[in-house]
């Protein structure tokens, strides 16, 4: 399909569906995620995933959703390697075995360092989080090779969150945007949610990599000054390997979970 032809589509279904990954950017619908098995030896126990970006069975850094049955309950275990996690929907609890159920709603942030023992359970009709880790491959290991590699869990629930505004964050340019720092450092690679109003008609800007997932919310997305749409709801994402201009029209409050190699600006 030719691009004046998708245009002509979109034009009349209000926005794209189909997923683009061009040289210098990636927009991916939820409609159009691959998904597959997290742990296909287990068959129909095993959690849904799907990849985002990168590949979890390589030594890649990785972005993927993960998808847990109402109910779900993982046996106690270890990582490999430390993982971010998002919850997008529904309840989860990711603790010590031992520890008091926290159920995490929608809009939440866990870390799981590597090596602890934990387990991981959903209670929600439908769960999904998204989770990245720095290096692969992601691997779950049994209980008797848990090791301490100095980094302690953190767990935040969506209404423990700390939001900044425009008075708060030279990040923000636009009025009524917010912005919570998650981790690392500002002119390093960093994770935060940038909150935007309904109505809002903005861009975020980068000089360097930036990769963002819908956490909550819809809206239409442009890259740069292309004139291909597409419609975001939660779990789609989008990236960009350059400088370039994330064109967004929130239908909705959009919440989404920014991943960058550097500082953004929301205009």
């Amino acid at each position: 399909m030719n691009r004046l032809t998708m245009t002509a589509i979109a034009g009349l279904l209000g926005a794209m569906t189909l997923p683009v990954m061009a040289n210098d950017h990636t927009v991916i619908s939820t409609d159009n995620i691959d998904w597959g098995m997290l742990n296909p030896a287990r068959g129909d126990a095993s959690p849904k995933a799907a990849d985002l970006w990168g590949d979890r069975t390589k030594d890649v850094a990785t972005g993927m959703l993960v998808k847990f049955k109402k109910g779900f309950s993982s046996p106690p275990h270890i990582h490999n390697i430390t993982y971010r996690g998002i919850v997008i929907e529904g309840l989860m609890h990711n603790d010590d075995p031992g520890a008091d159920t926290m159920w995490l709603p929608s809009g939440s942030f866990w870390t799981q360092p590597a090596g602890e023992n934990h387990i991981t359970a959903a209670n929600g009709d439908d769960n999904l989080i998204y989770l990245e880790i720095d290096s692969g491959p992601y691997l779950v290991k049994p209980v008797d090779q848990a090791f301490d590699n100095g980094e302690r869990p953190i767990n935040v629930s969506e209404n423990n969150l700390f939001w900044l505004n425009v008075d708060d964050a030279t990040w923000l340019k636009a009025g009524n945007a917010q912005i919570s720092y998650l981790w690392g450092k500002p002119d390093a690679a960093n994770g935060s949610f940038v909150k935007l109003p309904a109505g809002f008609k903005g861009t975020i800007e980068s000089d360097s990599a930036l990769k963002a997932v819908v956490v909550k919310g819809s809206a239409t997305y442009q890259w740069d000054n292309q004139k291909t749409l597409t419609a975001l709801t939660p779990s789609s994402f989008f990236s960009s390997d350059t400088q370039g201009k994330h064109v967004i029209d929130a239908k909705t409050e959009v919440v989404l979970y920014v991943n960058s190699t550097g500082s953004f600006n929301v205009k």
